[in-house]
């Protein structure tokens, strides 16, 4: 867009929840859940990410605007017990350390936005919801 000369807005944003629960329930039937090694999420609500799309796009085109993240950041694993508790499934947690310099910037942190972690609903508060 830029090239062109087009007005554009780029938000970036950390994993959504339902992306988060979705890589464990998708192992549900499985008897051993793999969570990802050394690997920290930081979940944002789609909630929260539309409020501020919506802020956005009202406003003046403003390039790449700061990254935006979920209110905590917690172990992969964790995230993945928290589902399970949630579902009332009883499952073995396997840590499972992927090779690959994508996964190598997942364990370093690099989907990450510590900085601007500005949302408000947390994963286990989303989980509740769910189960609601």
């Amino acid at each position: 867009m830029a090239a062109f000369g087009l007005p554009w807005t780029i938000l970036r944003t950390t994993q959504f929840h339902d992306l988060v629960a979705r890589m464990t329930s998708v192992q549900r039937r499985s008897p051993v859940i793999g969570a990802l090694a050394g690997v920290n999420f930081q979940p944002i609500d789609v909630r929260d990410v539309a409020d501020r799309l919506a802020e956005l796009a009202v406003g003046e085109p403003a390039g790449r605007v700061p990254d935006m993240g979920g209110p905590e950041i917690r172990s992969h694993r964790d995230l993945a017990r928290a589902y399970l508790d949630s579902t009332g499934h009883r499952r073995i947690l396997l840590p499972v350390r992927l090779p690959g310099a994508a996964f190598a910037g997942y364990r370093r942190g690099g989907h990450l936005a510590p900085d601007q972690a500005v949302g408000r609903i947390t994963f286990d508060e989303f989980l509740a919801e769910r189960k609601a």
